[in-house]
């Protein structure tokens, strides 16, 4: 999580779209193991790498889906 408490994520949460199209829908923390998943929204895997890597956030894994909506 990187230093990041929870006031911290609901203000991430609770932010606009970014320059690179990414918006946070959600994100799940615990940290007592310093993890963190979240759920975005982006254009693209490389804008989410792009957002990850600005926030000076390490994301061990991405996995892009789709909805059903």
């Amino acid at each position: 999580m990187k230093g990041l408490d929870e006031n911290a994520l609901k203000n991430l949460q609770k932010s606009p779209e970014d320059e690179f199209k990414v918006r946070h829908l959600n994100i799940l923390y615990n940290p007592e193991v310093d993890k963190c998943f979240c759920l975005l929204e982006a254009p693209n895997l490389e804008a989410v790498k792009k957002n990850h890597k600005k926030l000076g956030i390490k994301c061990d894994w991405i996995t892009e889906v789709k909805t059903t909506a």
